[in-house]
């Protein structure tokens, strides 16, 4: 009887075991915040209608620049627009629209720009940049094979001159491939660093580094840069903060949920995963959603949204699937579903129809056009279109377009008063140096009807 009865209990226990293997498996597949699994896709397309009478243009600030990559505008009440060009000089556009004859920032020396890719990518300013001087700034590194180089720099005496000697590296980012890094860096309201990562190039995820927990590659990391005597550190609120903490074995003594947390090869600094190559992405201001312009494979582009509230954890599904899709896409010709794995997106476009690589603009918050106030503007560099994006009443996500222009949109971002400013550069696969390319702007993106006098707006693509 003992015997039989120790066995029953091996059974029983055995069978516990595998049940909590299978919630750490499914706790992988699902975010931390909203379950997509039965649920309905609230996923927008183009040909919706947003609510309110939106209609928009963009207004050129000023030009001439180097493959323009990125555009951004420090809380320090200057009004002045610091536009990054991809071969590593970071240029100043002062409050009256001139554009400065000397750099802010030179690093050409280290930046690898030979592939449309590489190059620099960004830079942010700390949240306390007034009092501190601080700012930091993203860049494939040449020397590093193309590495991905976040470093802290400090403005000089003269605020127009960053002082190139102050440089202390924060993170390095290595990718066996020399596409699909992301680049995007930009504080939340929470006061942390959010750093994008692509899935590391080639094609189709080849290292299935989107749903591994054990890479930074495919995710969206999330960093204290003000940590005290360290580079960074890792905010103890993440969702994978404590996940590879050493553990003593507890045999049987532990719940399935407590099992569910244990991911011994996650990184620490995941904030969320299954991205694709989230190029753009930026925060509401108002708000403090994240919304991420997830570039895409061969026929869909996306735009994941994370809520303010969210805890993190969420996967965005990449590469199980793509956007409401299967993946690979041979899979939905021969009428296979996509799983139910994470969260989906909020919007998605198709590449047969409305271009091929989407660049998030960002959300307007500013005090000029009210008809344009919580709408997330987004584009794309293949085809020139700009979109809307903004829930109707309902609660439903409407996705509208709004211009079709005959820019290559490279990026787009908010002032510190939440206007939106957008870059434009025509450099493509195969030119491999950007000085011989047609120069780029900054626009403003402002109310159709408000369009000043005399004012030089994008050009319409041809039909």
């Amino acid at each position: 009887m003992k015997v039989l009865i120790g066995r029953i209990r091996l059974v029983v226990v055995s069978l516990g075991l595998l049940a909590a293997a299978s919630l750490a498996l499914a706790a992988d597949q699902q975010p931390s915040g909203a379950a997509a699994a039965g649920q309905s896709h609230n996923t927008a397309h183009p040909g919706g209608k947003l609510p309110g009478n939106v209609a928009v243009q963009l207004v050129e600030v000023a030009g001439g620049f180097v493959d323009p990559i990125h555009v951004a505008s420090p809380p320090d009440g200057s009004g002045r627009l610091f536009v990054c060009e991809r071969p590593g000089n970071i240029r100043i556009i002062t409050k009256d629209g001139k554009v400065l004859d000397e750099p802010f920032f030179a690093n050409q020396a280290n930046t690898n720009f030979q592939f449309l890719e590489q190059g620099l990518y960004c830079i942010e300013f700390d949240p306390q940049f007034k009092t501190n001087g601080l700012f930091y700034v993203s860049y494939a590194d040449m020397w590093f094979n193309g590495a991905t180089f976040i470093v802290q720099y400090k403005v000089s005496d003269d605020p127009n001159k960053a002082d190139m000697n102050s440089a202390r590296p924060i993170m390095r980012i290595d990718f066996p491939y020399c596409n699909h890094h992301g680049g995007k860096i930009a504080f939340g309201p929470d006061g942390y660093l959010y750093v994008g990562v692509g899935d590391g190039g080639w094609e189709g995820d080849v290292l299935s580094t989107g749903q591994d927990l054990s890479t930074w590659m495919g995710k969206m990391l999330r960093i204290d840069v003000h940590a005290k005597g360290q580079r960074y550190a890792v905010p103890d609120s993440n969702p994978f903060a404590h996940a590879a903490d050493p553990q003593l074995m507890v045999l049987f003594g532990k719940s399935e949920l407590e099992f569910s947390k244990i991911k011994q090869n996650a990184k620490p600094e995941i904030w969320a995963y299954g991205l694709r190559n989230p190029w753009t992405f930026g925060f509401d201001k108002k708000t403090g959603d994240l919304y991420m312009a997830d570039v895409g494979q061969n026929t869909w582009e996306l735009i994941q949204y994370q809520p303010a509230n969210s805890k993190g954890g969420e996967n965005y599904g990449w590469s199980a699937r793509e956007g409401t899709h299967p993946f690979p896409i041979e899979a939905e010709q021969q009428g296979v579903k996509a799983p139910n794995i994470g969260v989906m997106p909020v919007a998605e476009y198709n590449h047969a129809t409305d271009g091929i690589c989407v660049i998030g603009l960002g959300v307007y918050r500013g005090r000029e056009f009210p008809s344009l106030d919580g709408t997330y503007f987004f584009g794309d560099w293949g085809s020139g279109r700009v979109w809307g994006l903004k829930r109707d009443n309902s609660g439903k996500w409407q996705m509208q377009e709004l211009l079709h222009t005959a820019l290559n949109l490279t990026s787009g971002n908010t002032d510190a008063d939440g206007n939106i400013y957008v870059t434009n550069a025509t450099s493509q696969y195969g030119t491999w140096n950007p000085f011989d390319s047609p120069r780029g702007s900054v626009w403003k993106l402002v109310a159709a009807d408000r369009v000043s006098s005399g004012a030089k707006t994008a050009p319409t693509a041809k039909k």
